[in-house]
């Protein structure tokens, strides 16, 4: 049995419509002793304009969209309420609503439900969470393929595959006496591991490109003192935003910004410029320093055109060896007529001219045209998940060139085909659902 519960679905704020979601077995009979029409009989789809009743007092005149699950959203009955915009009348249908038997609905338990009446997966339930995050328009066409299902579609073969394997070698230790089937042996599991690594490897590295395209990624801005770190930042924001000045050291804390690059945003993060000192206030910034190119995606280290490279771009050089990074040259209009800066990136940030920088970034990401129109499992839990198949497949491989039973060697097979129903919630359902849709607002 399941509960009837009630949210807010629209903005808690002053508007012209709000949407109060109502859903569960009993639906039906709590609407209709508020509502002026009974709506218990109602089998199909309806639209029907009334009033929402305290007594003989009319709260306000409404248009209710009622749904007979398991048509609905949720897979069960269902009726979304469309009051007047006032946070007053909608607080107030809802408190009458609790009066009448329903409950108030936790973060995410509507699309919970959807999910646990099968009306979508997880991976679907997932994407409802970041169309609605969305930054960017490219972010948002993303999600909106996974939540039409294209995503799902992506592990299907995957799951089959490595379910046909297990079917054979199950039938093979069930019915040995049968000798019309076909023999599950060891070069059949490899056979069948070295087709679908491949596979999973192009996923997750599309996958890790389509999480770059939703989340966007971490850049910091590191170089001594006076390179033109702030000036840089304000350039990419195109905003005023860090304070410039010819005084080494002035920027003495982590100032962030965002920008979006061709659909992917940049978390940029200007850092206090890195040499040995004394000032207690300004030692704690060049640390934090340090700490965002730990921390970063991608680093991009200034050098100062105008002047020869120090023992101090050196050390800052070293600090970032082994972290993703870029080398640019500030201050070009500054340079001698006689430097040369073969292959490297040149720019001038005072001057606004950053557009070789914008472009080694986005060649960085590896993104095409196409990486933007194709469904991706997109997100940590996805992308860990489709490792792990990996990770079993490769276990199964190895057992079964150690020459170990066939049923040992289905044992990292059937781990395999677990992490795949995982990634779409069909493995341990209510474990995943607790944690995956805590993360929603109420209303959905």
């Amino acid at each position: 049995m399941f509960e009837t519960i009630v949210a807010l679905a629209t903005a808690p704020l002053k508007s012209a419509l709000h949407i109060i979601r109502v859903s569960g077995d009993d639906c039906f009979d709590i609407v209709s002793k508020c509502f002026s029409k009974d709506i218990r009989d109602i089998k199909e789809r309806t639209l029907l304009v009334g009033h929402i009743l305290d007594g003989e007092k009319i709260v306000d005149e409404v248009v209710t969209a009622i749904y007979k699950g398991p048509k609905s959203f949720t897979g069960e009955d269902l009726v979304e309420i469309i009051c007047h915009g006032s946070v007053l009348i909608a607080n107030e249908i809802i408190s009458l609503l609790l009066s009448k038997g329903a409950r108030l609905a936790t973060n995410g338990e509507y699309t919970s439900r959807a999910f646990l009446h099968e009306r979508i997966d997880l991976v679907q339930a997932e994407a409802i969470n970041d169309v609605i995050n969305a930054t960017t328009k490219e972010a948002k066409e993303l999600s909106m393929l996974s939540l039409k299902g294209e995503t799902s579609k992506l592990i299907l073969p995957l799951k089959k595959r490595i379910a046909d394997i297990l079917s054979l070698i199950e039938v093979n230790i069930d019915y040995p006496e049968y000798e019309d089937i076909e023999v599950a042996n060891k070069d059949n599991v490899i056979s069948i591991v070295d087709e679908l690594v491949p596979q999973i490897d192009k996923l997750v590295s599309e996958g890790e490109k389509g999480l770059i395209i939703k989340e966007g990624i971490k850049v910091s801005l590191v170089g001594k003192p006076n390179v033109g770190k702030s000036s840089l930042l304000n350039a990419l924001l195109g905003e005023s935003k860090a304070i410039v000045t010819d005084i080494a050291g002035t920027t003495r804390d982590i100032v962030e910004g965002e920008i979006n690059l061709n659909g992917v945003v940049l978390h940029l993060l200007d850092t206090a410029g890195i040499r040995d000192v004394d000032d207690k206030v300004e030692s704690i910034g060049v640390n934090k320093s340090k700490d965002a190119i730990k921390e970063s995606d991608l680093v991009i280290v200034l050098l100062d055109a105008s002047n020869e490279i120090d023992d101090q771009d050196k050390e800052i050089l070293d600090l970032v060896k082994d972290v993703p990074h870029i080398v640019v040259y500030n201050k070009i209009d500054k340079a001698s007529g006689n430097k040369l800066f073969k292959d490297s990136i040149c720019i001038s940030a005072l001057n606004n001219d950053i557009t070789p920088l914008k472009n080694a970034v986005y060649e960085r990401l590896g993104l095409k045209e196409e990486t933007f129109k194709i469904p991706s499992l997109n997100n940590t839990r996805q992308l860990g998940l489709l490792k792990n198949v990996k990770e079993s497949l490769l276990n199964a491989k190895e057992d079964a060139l150690n020459d170990l039973p066939i049923d040992l060697v289905s044992v990292s097979l059937h781990d395999a085909y677990n992490a795949t129903l995982e990634i779409l919630g069909e493995y341990n359902q209510t474990d995943i659902s607790k944690e995956i849709f805590s993360r929603f607002c109420v209303g959905k």
